[in-house]
């Protein structure tokens, strides 16, 4: 845990005592060093409680951008090459265009044509 510091001010002879600090939430200190100098960290509970990055898989495809399927392109046992068009997902009145990433097969649809789908809404599952 972090000491408070108190700093002394002097006013007309007086001597008046100011906690610095005090309202703000310590959770956890962490040493931070660059270039030979040491930096302590605080960090907050907003920042423990964050959402954690995981490395996205390859073989899931999310919308990027909440919006509505227009079309799909493939069915289910196709095989795709990299490249080749999954679908269409119009969002902000543009048409993107979803390809492939990688050679793969479809194994799975999870959306139809016109469903509107949020942010990372799983759209399909490819198969290596």
């Amino acid at each position: 845990m972090v000491k408070e510091k108190t700093v002394k001010k002097e006013k007309k002879g007086k001597v008046k005592k100011e906690n610095k600090g005090k309202n703000r939430t310590k959770v956890n200190q962490d040493t931070l060093i660059i270039d030979s100098a040491e930096y302590k960290t605080l960090y907050t509970k907003k920042y423990l409680n964050r959402k954690k990055y995981k490395t996205p898989d390859p073989n899931k495809i999310t919308a990027f951008i909440p919006g509505t399927i227009l079309d799909i392109f493939v069915k289910i046992g196709q095989k795709v090459q990299k490249g080749d068009k999954l679908l269409i997902l119009e969002a902000m009145k543009m048409n993107n265009k979803i390809i492939a990433p990688h050679d793969a097969t479809i194994k799975k649809i999870h959306v139809k044509s016109g469903e509107m789908v949020s942010r990372e809404h799983l759209l399909l599952e490819l198969k290596p």
